[in-house]
């Protein structure tokens, strides 16, 4: 059975290439993914999509209120038969209808070691806090701000001569490497919740 996945983004969409790249190399079995939604028109990962045959979806923000977007979004996630979604650099927060009826089976990725640092600019907080060991992290989404069941997380080291800029880049180098991976894993339903706490099965 093909796990149908759609992906929410607002922006260049890197880590959607390196997952659609994991799909075609095989790597990522038994999955396509069917949509990418984003609420940018000017979104470069819509372009990507498009580059691999995607079907791509561009949702104005400006002509729903909240609750219409979200309906909107999830029309969108019923007519391509969804069974996982993916936030790509998404700008926005799910409303709860979404989280709900997708309960998870939503992935995010987060450019820091949560629960540290959540929310914008994660990477910059990180350096100007200090911290020697920085990273990112994949987790299911619910209800609250990068609060969800951690699923992998992968650790950055923060060098003396840094800039943010370059720990960023080190960082997203990471992000790449284990949203892939956690979307073979649940493809592969080798993930299973248990309370908050993300087993991997063998």
């Amino acid at each position: 059975m093909t796990v149908k996945i759609a992906v929410l983004v607002s922006g260049r969409g890197s880590n959607l290439q390196a997952i659609m790249d994991s799909i075609e190399k095989g790597y990522i079995k038994n999955a396509a993914i069917n949509v990418v939604i984003s609420n940018k028109a000017n979104a470069y990962a819509l372009e990507r999509a498009g580059n691999y045959g995607i079907s791509t979806v561009f949702l104005d923000p400006e002509e729903y209120d909240r609750a219409e977007y979200d309906k909107a979004i999830l029309d969108i996630l019923n007519r391509y038969d969804t069974d996982l979604l993916l936030l790509a650099g998404y700008f926005r927060l799910l409303g709860n209808e979404i989280i709900e009826v997708y309960r998870n089976r939503i992935m995010n990725i987060h450019p820091s070691l949560l629960p540290a640092f959540k929310g914008l600019h994660a990477q910059k907080q990180a350096f100007e806090y200090g911290v020697k060991v920085a990273g990112c992290t994949v987790h299911f989404v619910d209800e609250g701000l990068d609060s969800g069941p951690i699923i992998l997380q992968r650790c950055v080291p923060v060098l003396p001569e840094d800039t943010e800029e370059a720990l960023t880049a080190r960082i997203l180098e990471q992000e790449h490497v284990i949203y892939p991976e956690a979307v073979r894993l649940f493809t592969e339903g080798k993930l299973k919740i248990e309370g908050r706490n993300v087993v991997t099965r063998t």
